[in-house]
């Protein structure tokens, strides 16, 4: 109840206590009617304090339900702008995801590039070889053919070593391989008993590099395929041929052992 009321009502208390109090020795100052009209009013004053605090009672709740229901608007809004920005979040960690993803294949590409490059640069570019006692400069295509061959050689497979120094000496005409490419060819006729083609490719080895380390060697080996061939004084004219040009070299000792079985 509000001090309005509070003192309305005190008021029609005093003044019915003091028209109590009053007495019949007052009776006179006042009649009936008198008396009506006075409690009436006080009455009316009370009820209109009383309006009056039930108004502004509901005015105060008029305000407070429009405070509680723009903070609940507040409230929703907020939630919507969380929400709002959660998804914002979300979205731009995808993006960033799927550019992490975009970086990485970019990158792979580029070092799939960088390494076909290098290959194509390694095909094209010369390479430093050393081959008995000799440097060179070869391309990647010589170099492979070369030891493609030669490892077919040593693994006992013959007709691809031969077939395979024959393409390079073919293909390569002044290979820095030369020498060695007809020696090891010669090598791989002589295992496959083509004795004929063999003395050629190492005659030809002779005649083009005689200071090749390779050069007694293939002297001696012409002289082993004479032998096969039953030509035993062709074989002899080889080694002596072999003794005289290379007469230090460990292919002239054998040669002359080899003598001693040739008649």
């Amino acid at each position: 109840m509000s001090m309005t009321a509070l003192r309305a009502r005190s008021l029609l208390a005093a003044g019915l206590v003091a028209l109590a109090a009053a007495g019949p020795a007052h009776a006179g100052l006042f009649d009936d009617d008198d008396a009506r009209r006075a409690i009436l009013d006080l009455r009316k004053q009370l009820e209109q304090s009383n309006e009056q605090a039930r108004a502004r009672q509901n005015e105060q709740m008029v305000q407070m339900s429009a405070q509680i229901d723009q903070l609940k608007r507040s409230l929703l809004d907020l939630n919507g702008t969380i929400d709002a920005q959660r998804a914002d979040n979300a979205k731009l960690r995808g993006q960033m995801e799927e550019l992490a993803r975009v970086v990485a294949e970019v990158q792979r590409k580029q070092a799939d590039i960088v390494q076909g490059v290098d290959e194509r640069i390694r095909r094209v570019e010369p390479q430093k070889v050393s081959v008995d006692d000799k440097e060179f400069s070869v391309d990647a295509e010589e170099k492979r053919s070369y030891d493609d061959a030669l490892a077919g050689f040593r693994k006992g497979e013959f007709d691809r070593a031969a077939t395979g120094f024959s393409g390079l000496l073919k293909r390569f005409p002044n290979t820095g391989y030369r020498s060695s490419a007809l020696f090891w060819l010669g090598n791989a006729q002589y295992a496959k008993r083509e004795y004929k083609e063999a003395i050629a490719s190492f005659r030809s080895l002779v005649v083009a590099a005689p200071e090749s380390p390779r050069a007694p060697e293939a002297l001696l080996a012409i002289a082993n395929c004479q032998a096969e061939l039953k030509d035993p004084k062709a074989a002899r004219r080889t080694i002596d041929e072999l003794v005289k040009t290379y007469p230090r070299s460990e292919a002239a000792q054998a040669g002359r052992e080899r003598l001693a079985s040739l008649k």
